[in-house]
C-alpha cells in the first residue's frame, strides 16, 4: 500500500490538525484515535481538496484486494470511521462529499503547513492591547486551514472553578452592526461549555464600581485586564474584527490576565458579513479546546453559532442592545429592543425568551407566556444550554407545570453546575410549591460558588420573610443594600417587613420609593391599598386600588392593574358589598380578559359574591386553559369551587373539594407580588363553620394568622382574626361546662383581636357591623 503523502507533513481543516509523519490526527491538541486505512484515505483526499478522487484511484493507491466486493465493503467502513473521527455526515457534510457511485470530495480549506518553499509563518505579537492584523498576515490566514492560525501556551490551563472576562470586541470595519454584538455572540458560543464560567455581569459591574467606573464602561484589554484582577478570574478574552477587501477576518485571544502573556489565539476569516458568525463561532470552537475543555464536550455541546442565536446580525445587535438597556434601566426599557429582534428574525428563539423575560419582570405574565411558548417551540434554533433554560421558562410560566420545570432546571444545573440563574430559577419554583426551605438551601448554593453574585437576595428576602424568620430578612436585605442591589422586589419585601412590625415610618420609605419609579408606582399603590383594606378602611382602600390601577395601564401593565381589581373584588364581597364585587369583577375581565392572574382572582371574588354563573364559567375555561398548571389546579380551582359548593349551601361538598390540602396552598403566587393569601385555607375555614365543625374551623383559620410571613396585608390576614372568633363562638353554642367557658374566653379575644385592628374601620361596613352584634351578644 503506498503512502499518500511523504513523511514529516503536517496539514490543517477545520479545527483538525493530521500530522501524516507520526501518524496521528488531533483537534485542539487532542489526539484522536484513527486506523490506518481511514489516515490513508483522508492523506489521499487532502492531496487532492476540491477534486473528485474516485472509488478505483482509491482503490489502485491503497488497496490490493483481490475483489470489487471485498473492496467495496473495506472502503465504505473506512470511510464511516473517518466521517466518525471528524464528527462528519454524510448527509450534510462539511468536510467529505459523497459522489454517489463515483468517489468522494474533501470540500473543506486545506493547508499543508510544510510545504517546499513555504510563505514564513505568521509571528503574533504578544501584548496586553488588542492586536491588528497587517495585509501580510491576513493573506496567509485567509490561506490557512480552515482561515486561521492558532497560538498555543502548552503550561496554561483553566478549571472549571476559574472564571474568564469577555471583552469589547475592537472593531476596524467601520460598521456598527459589528459593535456589542459579536461580544453577545461570543458569550453564547462559550455559554454552550460545561466547563468555560465567563464572568458574569453583575459581577463585572461590581469590579467596575471598585475602579470609580460607571457600569457602562468599555471593556479594552486594559480595563478587562484589570476586572479580571480584582474578579480573581483566570484570564481574559479579547476579540477583534477587521476586514480585507470583502473578507472579514475575526480573532480571539485568551490573556493571562496576571502576566498580560498571551495564552492561546484563534482566527477565522469570512467571505462575507453574513459569514461572520459562523467564523466566530468556529474560532471559539478551537478556543475551548486550547484553554482546556476536553473534545468530548466541545463536539458535544457544540451548537453552529448562527444556528444558536440567529443568521441576522441586525437582529443580534438588537437583542445586544436589549440586555445592555435591561442591565442599565430594566425591563421597560429592553423591551423595544428586544420586540426589534423578533421582527428581523421572526425565528430567533432567544430573543422570543428575553421578551418573555421583560414581561415576566414587568409582572405581564400573560404576555410573557406567549413568548415563552414561542420560544419553545423555536427551541431547536438554540443551543443545549438554551434549549433547557428555555424549556424550563416554558413549563414554569407557560403550562405552569412546576414539576417538569423543577426537572429542566435540575438537568441545568447537573450539566452546567455554575449556572446561577438555574438555581434561582429552581428556588422560585420550590417557593411556588410552598417549599421555603428547600427554596432558600437550592438558592444559597449560589452563594457558596458564586460569592459575588447579587440575583438571589431578593428571592431570600421573601422566603425567609415566607419561614418568619425576620433577622434574617432585615440582614438578607441589608447584605443586599450593601450590594447595591436595589429593585422592586426588595422593596416589596422592605414594605412587608415594615408591616409586620407596624413601623409606620419605614413603610412610608418605601411608599416614597414607589412613588419614585414610574413603572413599578402601581405597585407601591397596590400595597398601600391592601393595608388600608386590611384596617377595614374600605374607602381609602378603594381610592388607592382606582389609583394603582391607573398608574398600571400608564406603564402598559393591564396585567397587574386586572389583578389590583380583581382583590378589590374579594375584599368587597368578603365585607359584604356583593353588588359592588360583582361591578369591580366584571372591570377585571374588561380590562385583561386573557390573564390567568386576573381570571382566577376575579373567579374567586364573584363566586364570593355569590355569582355562581360567571364563577362556574371562568373555572371551567381556567380547566380548560390551564390543564397542566399545577397553581390552577391545586390553588385555584380548589378555592373558587369550594365556594361555589359553599354558594349553594353545600358544605361538604365544598370539604370535598378542599379536603387534598397541600404544601401548594402556601406557595407564593407570582402575580400577587409574591404572597399567598391563602385563599383555599379560608375558604375551606368557612365550609367547616357551615358545616358546624367548630375546632376544625378554628384550626385552618389559625393557619392563615400563623402565616403571616406569607400572607402579609391580604384581607385574609384580618378576617382570619374574625373566623377564629366565630369557631370559637360556635364552640361555645356546641359545647357545655368548662369546655363552653374556654371557648368564650377564646372567641371573646379573638373577636377584640379583631375589632382592635378594625378600630378605625369604616362604621358602614357590612361585617364589622356583624362582629359587634356578635361581640356583645356573647358577653
Amino acid at each position: 500500500m503506498q503512502q499518500g503523502r511523504p513523511a514529516g507533513r503536517i496539514v490543517r481543516f477545520g479545527s483538525f490538525e493530521a500530522d501524516f509523519g507520526e501518524g496521528k490526527l488531533t483537534k485542539g491538541g487532542i489526539r484522536i484515535r484513527l486506523q490506518e486505512q481511514p489516515l490513508q484515505i483522508l492523506a489521499l483526499l487532502l492531496e487532492h481538496p476540491g477534486q473528485l478522487v474516485t472509488r478505483e484511484e482509491i482503490r489502485q493507491r491503497l488497496w490490493s484486494c483481490d475483489t470489487f466486493v471485498e473492496f467495496d465493503d473495506a472502503l465504505n467502513t473506512a470511510v464511516r470511521k473517518l466521517r466518525a473521527a471528524l464528527n462528519d455526515s454524510a448527509d450534510n457534510p462539511r468536510f467529505l462529499e459523497t459522489v454517489p457511485r463515483r468517489g468522494y470530495r474533501f470540500i473543506a480549506p486545506v493547508a499543508w503547513m510544510q510545504e517546499p518553499q513555504a510563505a514564513a509563518p505568521v509571528r503574533y505579537r504578544i501584548g496586553r492591547r488588542a492586536y491588528l492584523w497587517s495585509a501580510a498576515a491576513l493573506i496567509v490566514a485567509a490561506a490557512a486551514v480552515g482561515g486561521y492560525r492558532r497560538l498555543h501556551r502548552p503550561g496554561f490551563q483553566i478549571t472549571p472553578k476559574d472564571t474568564i472576562v469577555l471583552a469589547d470586541f475592537s472593531n476596524s470595519t467601520g460598521d456598527v452592526v459589528f459593535d456589542d454584538t459579536l461580544k453577545t455572540a461570543l458569550n453564547v458560543s462559550l455559554r454552550q461549555s460545561p466547563f468555560l464560567n465567563v464572568l458574569s455581569d453583575s459581577e463585572i459591574a461590581k469590579a467596575l464600581q471598585q475602579m470609580t467606573r460607571p457600569a457602562s464602561t468599555k471593556l479594552t484589554p486594559d480595563v478587562a485586564r484589570e476586572v479580571c484582577q480584582r474578579a480573581s478570574s483566570k484570564a481574559y478574552l479579547a476579540g477583534s474584527i477587521g476586514s480585507l477587501g470583502s473578507e472579514y477576518v475575526v480573532g480571539l485571544k485568551a490573556v493571562n490576565c496576571q502576566s498580560g502573556d498571551t495564552l492561546a489565539q484563534e482566527q477565522g476569516t469570512a467571505t462575507s458579513k453574513e459569514k461572520v458568525l459562523e467564523a466566530l463561532g468556529e474560532a471559539a470552537s478551537r478556543l475551548r479546546g486550547e484553554l482546556g475543555e476536553s473534545l468530548a464536550t466541545v463536539q458535544k455541546f457544540d451548537v453552529p453559532l448562527e444556528q444558536a442565536t440567529t443568521s441576522s446580525l441586525e437582529a443580534l445587535k438588537a437583542l445586544s442592545q436589549g440586555r445592555k438597556a435591561s442591565d442599565e434601566k430594566g425591563p421597560a426599557a429592553a423591551l423595544p429592543y428586544d420586540q426589534r429582534a423578533i421582527a428581523l428574525d421572526p425565528n430567533f428563539a432567544m430573543a422570543y425568551r428575553a421578551v418573555g423575560i421583560d414581561y415576566t419582570n414587568l409582572s405581564e405574565l400573560g404576555r410573557a407566556s406567549e413568548y415563552f411558548s414561542k420560544a419553545f417551540q423555536l427551541r431547536e434554533h438554540a443551543s443545549e444550554r438554551e434549549k433547557l433554560t428555555i424549556s424550563a421558562d416554558y413549563y414554569s410560566y407557560a403550562t405552569g407545570e412546576l414539576d417538569k420545570a423543577a426537572q429542566s432546571f435540575q438537568e441545568e444545573m447537573e450539566i452546567y453546575p455554575r449556572e446561577d440563574a438555574a438555581y434561582v430559577n429552581l428556588g422560585l419554583v420550590y417557593a411556588a410549591l410552598g417549599q421555603y426551605e428547600k427554596a432558600t438551601e437550592i438558592t444559597r448554593q449560589v452563594a457558596r460558588h458564586a460569592p459575588e453574585a447579587v440575583s438571589e437576595y431578593e428571592n431570600l428576602a421573601n422566603y425567609a420573610l415566607a419561614l418568619q424568620r425576620y433577622d434574617e430578612t432585615r440582614q438578607v436585605i441589608h447584605e443586599a443594600q450593601v450590594r447595591k442591589v436595589d429593585d422592586f422586589i426588595l422593596h416589596n419585601a422592605s414594605y412587608a417587613l415594615a408591616f409586620g412590625a407596624s413601623d409606620l415610618a419605614a413603610m412610608a420609605d418605601q411608599k416614597r420609593w414607589f412613588a419614585s419609579k414610574a413603572e413599578f408606582e402601581n405597585v407601591g399603590l397596590a400595597l398601600e391599598s391592601d393595608t388600608e383594606a386590611f384596617r377595614g378602611h374600605l374607602h381609602k382602600a378603594r381610592e388607592l386600588t382606582r389609583k394603582a390601577v391607573d398608574s398600571a395601564i400608564r406603564a402598559d401593565n393591564k396585567e397587574s392593574g386586572a389583578v389590583y381589581l380583581a382583590i378589590s373584588a374579594q375584599r368587597e364581597a368578603a365585607f359584604g358589598n356583593a353588588t359592588q364585587a360583582r361591578l369591580t369583577a366584571a372591570e377585571t375581565l374588561k380590562l385583561a380578559p386573557a390573564s390567568q392572574g386576573a381570571a382566577s382572582e376575579a373567579a374567586l371574588a364573584l363566586a364570593m359574591a355569590g355569582d355562581t354563573a360567571r364563577a362556574e364559567f371562568l373555572a371551567q375555561d381556567l380547566r380548560r386553559r390551564f390543564p397542566l398548571d399545577t397553581q390552577v389546579q391545586s390553588l385555584w380551582l380548589p378555592a373558587i369551587e369550594g365556594q361555589l359548593a359553599l354558594d349553594k349551601k353545600k358544605p361538604t361538598a365544598a370539604l370535598n373539594v378542599l379536603q387534598a390540602a397541600s404544601a401548594v396552598e402556601f406557595g407564593q403566587i407570582p402575580f400577587v407580588n409574591n404572597i399567598s393569601c391563602l385563599y383555599s385555607v379560608y375558604v375551606r375555614g368557612e365550609a367547616y363553620l357551615a358545616a358546624g365543625q367548630a375546632e376544625a374551623a378554628a384550626a385552618e383559620f389559625q393557619k392563615i394568622l400563623a402565616h403571616s410571613g406569607i400572607v402579609w396585608n391580604c384581607w385574609t390576614g384580618a378576617l382570619g382574626h374574625l373566623g377564629v372568633a366565630r369557631a370559637n363562638a360556635l364552640q361555645v353554642r356546641t359545647s357545655q361546662g368548662a369546655d363552653a367557658d374556654a371557648a368564650r374566653v377564646r372567641a371573646l379575644a379573638a373577636y377584640k383581636d379583631f375589632l382592635t385592628l378594625w378600630k378605625d374601620g369604616d362604621p358602614e361596613i357590612s361585617i364589622l357591623k356583624q362582629a359587634k352584634a356578635e361581640y356583645a351578644k356573647l358577653q
